[in-house]
């Protein structure tokens, strides 16, 4: 397969790269980004962009992939919500809509986050756009269209947070966070978990939409 990925300098994407790069059945991965990995691999291929409300420059560029793991994101911390909407459900949208008119047989998938607001009417800001987001992405028309909200997520192979305050939640506090793993095996995940979760997810899709820390546990194991 040929895979497109957003955010791979973040712990996420990067998680989901390395698993790309890895798998066998992955013939190529395809980033997006607005600047460059610093990494070469005989499977990785990059493109450099740095306006993320429009893609339509690259609509041929975007042709013939079979899936797209959107891992961008941001904290929403200290940001308005025209400001935090426009990074997380402008950009997304933006993408997802030049490669559906090109590829409307790819699966997308999105990263999402714990709590998200499918009703889009909740108190939490972060969460009632991320609910538009998903829901929108749901709706667009996509073959297969998958919303992960990992919550909790336990970096490997070196891995580390861009977000100052998550890296220092894992420097000082893993042990907790590994604890919490251990008292309650299907409420935490880790990056490789998310990235074989979405490999499996164009092979073999899954039973439900949108997929909490024990789906993706369980998409990652299928053989």
């Amino acid at each position: 397969m040929k895979v497109i990925i957003t955010g791979a300098t973040g712990m996420v994407g990067k998680g989901v790269l390395l698993e790309c790069l890895d798998h066998q059945d992955v013939e190529e991965a395809l980033v997006i980004g607005r600047n460059p990995l610093e990494m070469q691999h005989p499977k990785l291929k990059e493109i450099i962009h740095k306006d993320f409300s429009d893609f339509s420059n690259l609509s041929e560029e975007l042709n013939g992939y079979d899936a797209c793991f959107f891992c961008m994101g941001v904290s929403s911390v200290g940001m308005k919500e025209a400001e935090y909407k426009k990074v997380t459900y402008d950009y997304t949208i933006a993408l997802a809509k030049v490669l559906y008119k090109n590829n409307p047989d790819l699966t997308f998938t999105y990263v999402s986050g714990e709590g998200t607001d499918s009703t889009e009417k909740g108190r939490s800001m972060w969460a009632r756009v991320k609910g538009k987001t998903e829901n929108d992405l749901i709706n667009m028309g996509f073959k297969q269209a998958f919303m992960f909200r990992p919550g909790a997520i336990i970096p490997l192979r070196g891995i580390k947070s861009r977000t100052k305050g998550y890296q220092f939640m894992y420097d000082y506090f893993m042990w907790l966070v590994k604890l919490i793993k251990a008292l309650a095996p299907n409420s935490v995940v880790n990056t490789t978990q998310v990235g074989l979760a979405m490999i499996n997810s164009v092979q073999h899709g899954y039973s439900t939409t949108i997929l909490r820390p024990k789906d993706i546990i369980a998409l990652s194991n299928v053989q």
